[in-house]
């Protein structure tokens, strides 16, 4: 054979080596997925099984496997209460992630988008239709989704576990899942086609909440480049208050403790544990019940405010927004319980300590109470937050700040407006996909055939290539794609995201004002 021959030869294996049509090698074993223009690999573990000894401890390397496994399934989801959302089968065995990719060959290094699931930190699967990856793979980058443990198992303080830890710490498995998982990403996606170098993580509801958590972990620094939070909750409650009720690890290990032994429990069938978890958080009084992150002092070293104030985040431009209703879809949760103007001067107090922030959630009867408490609830939870965040990142590096307003026929049908969630489908790219197909409302929205119109249609098609552009640059301007200014908090401006797309500014800004002032007297 001719030198010219042989290098040829060597050329061609080389390729079909790295062709994404065949078997692709991970750190664990090879891999083989299914599509043709897209390609998906689906249940792949990107840490060992949480049962038994490694129950409530950090993820464990996955063990190697022979031969080639077929990733043509999702993994069973962490195990939960399938009360309000139905994930299909589950296990502790849950720790796996699921990828598109329309990527050739390994030589691509196209963009990352990491999608983390939300579901109050209690519930959610990665592989939800919602979230299934091909819409925005079809634009050019490599999609990831993952699941990690969640409620008692994925989020329980404890004394015993903090004493055996070597961080003297317990709490936040579900985070280190999630730090595991990016991890996975940054040693494995190039034989994808993924730059390891390009990674946006990006989430919605308490996925949200993760990516803001993310971007102050020190844990994670290093793992993304690009981080977009959509309708994150309680993540700037700057409070001593709040924080040792909300964020605190005492007295997070004082409800673990009520348990039971470790040992003990442990030794439950998880389907048991599960039934210790608060199936639905009480969003309206934070009464710390229910099992979610705390400050550890290694995870997360203190409170988010602390951390986003004092600079100390992670370095990645930052796209974060909220939806106009929020507060609607929890509001209905919990049987509207705000009815008229004595049930919303009574929760004010008992919330607030006093009625003071009524003026600026005015209600002239009591047929207006109900929308004035949903506004208070969106505001709390999820605006004051995101704002608070969006304006201490822009201080240090790039920052966007979104506003979510279209009410499309979900919203109409439901009563929930621009409510919290609506906007998924539509960064996503897929409207034939929400987040309430798999709850109790998926039945009833199957009944209405047309549930969006032209408008939605181009919104997300605008909306997705935005979040695609972001992934791809660090910027979401681009050809074609409207102008969205650099957030300066004397400028205070945000693209608003409803039946058109324009910048505006000062959004709810008195609002704003009083709840800072709220939150800051309790300092004292």
């Amino acid at each position: 054979m001719s030198r010219t021959a042989l290098f040829a030869c060597l050329a061609l294996l080389s390729a079909s080596a790295y062709a994404l049509d065949g078997p692709v090698r991970t750190q664990s074993g090879l891999v083989s997925g299914a599509g043709k223009e897209i390609a998906v690999f689906k249940g792949i573990p990107f840490a060992a099984s949480t049962a038994g000894e490694l129950r409530w401890r950090p993820p464990q390397a996955p063990q190697p496997w022979p031969g080639v496994r077929q990733a043509t399934e999702f993994g069973p989801a962490c195990p939960q209460s399938d009360t309000l959302m139905k994930v299909g089968p589950q296990d502790e065995d849950c720790l796996s992630l699921n990828i598109w990719t329309p990527a050739k060959t390994a030589h691509e290094r196209l963009a990352v988008m990491v999608s983390i699931h939300g579901g109050g930190f209690f519930t959610g699967v990665g592989s939800l239709p919602a979230y299934d990856g091909e819409a925005l793979a079809r634009q050019g980058v490599v999609v990831v989704t993952f699941n990690y443990r969640v409620g008692v198992l994925g989020f329980l303080a404890h004394p015993e576990l903090s004493a055996e830890s070597p961080h003297r710490t317990s709490g936040n498995y579900g985070l280190l899942d999630q730090i595991a998982a990016l991890q996975w990403v940054k040693r494995n996606i190039a034989a994808f086609g993924g730059d390891p170098k390009q990674v946006t993580i990006f989430g919605e509801s308490a996925g949200g909440s993760s990516v803001c958590f993310l971007m102050v972990s020190p844990l994670a620094r290093g793992l993304f480049q690009r981080a977009i939070s959509q309708s994150a909750a309680w993540i700037y409650t700057p409070t001593t208050h709040l924080s040792e009720r909300r964020f605190g690890r005492a007295p997070a290990e004082e409800i673990g403790a009520k348990l039971g032994t470790i040992a003990a429990l442990r030794a439950k069938p998880a389907r048991d544990l599960v039934k210790l978890a608060n199936v639905f958080p009480n969003m309206l009084m934070d009464d710390g019940s229910e099992f979610r992150p705390v400050v550890d002092g290694w995870v997360l070293p203190d409170d988010p405010d602390v951390l986003y104030e004092s600079g100390r985040i992670n370095k990645a431009a930052f796209l974060a927004g909220t939806n106009a209703d929020e507060g609607a879809v929890f509001a209905f949760s919990m049987g509207n319980p705000v009815k008229n103007l004595a049930a919303l001067k009574g929760y004010a107090e008992k919330r607030y300590g006093s009625a003071d922030l009524l003026p600026g959630y005015p209600a002239a009867s009591d047929a207006e109470a109900p929308a004035a408490f949903q506004h208070m609830l969106t505001d709390t939870l999820f605006l004051y937050g995101t704002h608070s965040a969006v304006r201490a990142v822009a201080r240090r590096q790039p920052a966007y700040w979104y506003h979510f307003t279209r009410v499309n026929g979900v919203g109409k049908m439901l009563h929930f407006g621009a409510g919290h969630g609506m906007e998924v489908n539509y960064t996503s790219g897929d409207l034939t996909k929400t987040i309430f197909d798999t709850t109790g409302l998926g039945p009833t929205l199957k009944k209405k055939p047309e549930l969006y119109d032209d408008t939605d249609r181009a919104l997300a098609k605008t909306m997705s290539a935005i979040w695609v552009q972001f992934a791809k640059t660090g910027n979401p301007n681009g050809p074609g794609l409207p102008v969205w200014p650099r957030y300066q908090a004397a400028r205070d401006e945000y693209l608003e995201f409803g039946d058109t797309i324009e910048v505006k500014s000062h959004l709810r800004t008195p609002q704003l004002e009083a709840l800072k002032a709220y939150f800051a007297s309790l300092k004292k």
